[in-house]
């Protein structure tokens, strides 16, 4: 049964991918001849993928559990859409007003706080738009004004939400040949404007375990709209017969206790200096980022 699932939610995506000129979702886990009863699919953003926070996750809870995980890295909005259409057990995404809507629909369970990070405008040095130092919203409309060359994801994930969101509050609809998109996930976005000397928004993440390979800097940073907040939510038989409630909730408690908490504490901080994500658990999440 898990390997029929699979092949029906791969075929899914390489429909919606090659529409979109996308990349293949990731798949990890050990052991591809693990029982189906203790087999689950993860869909997720592809920043916890290309940052390398899911190499460090899944080998512990894996050992914790016995659960083996199938990942999915997708945009968020490809997750959340494998998740209302039954063809994932568990989701851990960042696009908050998305999946707040998806949670409505009654599809889905328990949706957790699980960690955050931030997003940076990334750019060359050259910065012929002049945005460093300022705020988002003025460096898009700065931009926009320069008609400088911005790669969007252009995807449906979380940042192409909040790409989209920063735009909106500049008053700036983006478009004409400055304004492209890859339709693919962040690492080979950031590499397309690397290539092209253009802007971007990423998840600060993907960014660091990957600027010794961009000629890219990040110009604008720090403001409290630039917030990217993490969730996990955990799918029900409500969604289809096939989702495993078991597993969902196995991997959500997982990621929300504290040994799981304290990995994700220290990720990043021994090779890059810095921890890549915030922790957040049980925390109050209004009060996230003051």
């Amino acid at each position: 049964m898990m390997i029929q699932r699979l092949l029906a939610v791969f075929a899914w995506v390489a429909t919606v991918l090659l529409a979109g000129c996308g990349t293949a979702p990731s798949s990890t886990g050990p052991a591809s001849n693990a029982s189906a009863e203790k087999s689950l699919i993860l869909a997720t953003t592809t920043s916890t993928q290309d940052s390398g926070l899911l190499d460090e996750l899944l080998p512990a809870f894996t050992r914790d559990s016995g659960w083996q995980v199938k990942t999915l890295a997708v945009g968020s909005g490809q997750a959340i859409e494998l998740g209302r259409r039954g063809e994932a057990d568990v989701l851990l995404v960042h696009s908050p007003a998305a999946e707040v809507k998806f949670v409505a629909e009654g599809g889905a369970g328990s949706r957790r706080l699980v960690m955050h990070n931030d997003f940076v405008l990334v750019g060359p040095r050259a910065d012929a738009a002049k945005i460093r130092g300022t705020s988002s919203v003025e460096a898009m409309k700065k931009i926009a004004a320069a008609q400088a060359v911005f790669i969007s994801r252009g995807d449906e994930s979380g940042t192409h939400a909040k790409e989209k969101d920063l735009w909106s509050k500049a008053a700036v609809p983006p478009g004409g040949s400055w304004y492209q998109s890859t339709g693919q996930g962040m690492g080979e976005t950031l590499r397309v404007a690397s290539e092209k000397a253009a802007y971007t928004l990423s998840d600060r993440a993907t960014f660091v375990t990957q600027r010794g390979t961009l000629a890219l800097e990040v110009l604008s940073e720090g403001d409290p709209g630039l917030l990217n907040v993490y969730h996990v939510i955990e799918m029900t038989k409500k969604a289809g017969d096939r989702v495993q409630p078991d597993g969902a909730k196995a991997f959500a408690d997982w990621i929300v206790a504290p040994p799981a908490q304290r990995l994700i504490g220290a990720f990043g901080r021994a090779k890059f200096g810095q921890p890549l994500f915030t922790p957040d658990a049980g925390a109050d999440e209004a009060e996230l980022g003051q």
